[in-house]
């Protein structure tokens, strides 16, 4: 199975944004997973590629966080939003808003999983390889985030 670079450089991306939420650092991650990627000649060539290249990425992320020890003051987290502000139509901005927000309440391994299979679009299989998650392991926790997601944004509309 060859990969499609292509096809996969916009999954890796909305992945990375996620993580760290901003477009510009987004990109130089996504930049150095491929650069990683091709760096490993003996691994190109075999089987779970994605699951590759989704591990690099997270492990990018990961080693931002901890070197930078990123600070959540009010004006970091409202760039992120103002980004959001103007990719989305006007009338979606209320609802994509109290989505974004209510899946960064999330714990950071259920955001992981929405943002996979939902976002990314991966199957549970691709994300079992990525995650090292079982079967039943994922779909427990899929599951309890979709529950947790649907309570937060019903509450949310009470108010």
């Amino acid at each position: 199975m060859s990969l499609d670079i292509s096809e996969q450089y916009d999954r890796i991306y909305r992945y990375c944004y996620f993580k760290v939420n901003d477009r510009f650092l987004a990109e130089d991650l996504v930049q150095e997973t491929f650069l990683k990627y091709f760096a490993q000649n003996s691994y190109v060539n075999r089987g779970k590629q994605l699951a590759y290249l989704y591990t690099i990425a997270r492990n990018l992320c990961v080693d931002y966080y901890r070197s930078h020890k990123r600070e959540e003051t009010i004006e970091g987290s409202t760039k992120g939003m103002v980004d959001k502000l103007s990719e989305n139509p006007i009338e979606h901005v209320e609802k994509s808003l109290y989505l974004q927000m209510a899946v960064e309440k999330l714990p950071p391994e259920q955001q992981e999983l929405v943002l996979l299979r939902y976002v990314n679009g991966l199957s549970v299989r691709e994300i079992c390889k990525i995650t090292g998650l079982s079967r039943s392991s994922e779909y427990r926790m899929e599951q309890e985030a979709l529950r947790r997601l649907k309570r937060m944004l019903q509450e949310g509309g009470k108010r």
